[in-house]
């Protein structure tokens, strides 16, 4: 753990007083030796006195010094870089629930896949972020409003059925259009609390065409941007899917593109998944992203443990070797 800086640095004065000890220590011991070379009878010294302990008396002072110096950085408030769990955040999860989601490049087939990786995102997400679910593809449904409880929107990701067209502009709109009457109602003093769009989706938008459109997938993530709501795409699949749709084989290559494109305009970012493993590390990655934040947390436990350890063993030490406190 490093430090990162100091909750209180001017506890720092106290170190004057430390090097005042140690000078203090020193000076008193070569007082010490003078006196004892001037008044003592160096001879019958030499056949009484008892054989010097040489450096090792000195070692309880200078243990004393140390845990002193230690104890003043844990009395400044060293601070390190932690990452904790989120308390207050906003997620929708917005799915693409079209036709080609029945493609068998991943198997069972992408449905299958997305919803396990899903799944296990929701169950695993930090207690205090808000999730909510919308599936689109004609149009785009709130299945989920944002909330702690889990278990609506696990079971609104096991319950998603397919249905024709891809509408990703509308299902935008919609995750925005919760996220907002959601701060609405849980904004204190603090403001809203942040919030992100995870969108995955297979493939083009198809309504309405033009992804610049006014409910288009380019304007809902201009619209994203402006709302500071970063919006983190996921493009699953491979270019080699096929779906039978009225007895015809139809390829359904995914859209990198204008996923790419939509994580961009909103300020998020881009993930590729061409496999269900694939699609369940994005998952784990977004919720540690979405989960966790980095803070500037108390780390001084260390120091007082290590300091008061320090002051024990000078104590110990020093009844040891002179049957006294330093």
């Amino acid at each position: 753990m490093s430090i990162t800086g100091f909750a209180a640095p001017w506890w720092f004065l106290l170190l004057l007083a430390v090097i005042a000890v140690a000078a203090g220590y020193v000076v008193s011991q070569r007082v010490r030796r003078k006196r004892t070379l001037r008044f003592a009878n160096l001879e019958l010294l030499e056949k009484v006195a008892p054989r010097s302990q040489g450096w090792i008396r000195h070692v309880p002072a200078v243990l004393i010094v140390l845990s002193l110096l230690v104890l003043t950085v844990a009395l400044a408030g060293p601070t390190a870089e932690q990452k904790v769990p989120r308390n207050r955040a906003t997620v929708m999860l917005v799915v693409d629930v079209s036709l080609s989601m029945e493609a068998t490049d991943v198997a069972p087939n992408r449905l299958k896949a997305a919803q396990d990786a899903a799944t296990d995102f929701a169950e695993k997400l930090t207690p205090g972020v808000n999730l909510g679910l919308i599936s689109f593809a004609g149009t785009a449904t709130v299945l989920v409003a944002p909330t702690t409880d889990r278990r609506g929107v696990v079971n609104g990701i096991k319950n998603l059925k397919l249905a024709q067209s891809t509408a990703t502009g509308e299902g935008i709109f919609a995750a925005l259009q919760s996220i907002e009457s959601f701060s609405a109602v849980v904004g204190g003093v603090d403001g809203p609390p942040p919030a992100r769009i995870v969108l995955m989706s297979d493939g083009k938008q198809t309504v309405p065409e033009d992804l610049y459109a006014p409910r288009g997938a380019y304007t809902a993530s201009q619209a994203a941007k402006q709302a500071q709501i970063p919006i983190s795409s996921i493009s699953f699949g491979t270019s080699h899917g096929t779906v039978e749709i009225e007895g015809k084989t139809v390829g359904v290559e995914v859209d990198d593109q204008s996923l790419k494109e939509v994580a961009k305009l909103s300020g998020g970012e881009f993930y590729k998944a061409a496999t269900a493993e694939e699609i369940k590390r994005v998952y784990a990655d977004l919720g540690e992203q979405i989960g966790y934040e980095l803070k500037n947390t108390d780390a001084s436990r260390p120091w007082v443990i290590v300091g008061t350890l320090l002051l024990m063993i000078a104590a110990g030490g020093a009844l040891f070797l002179g049957q006294r406190l330093p």
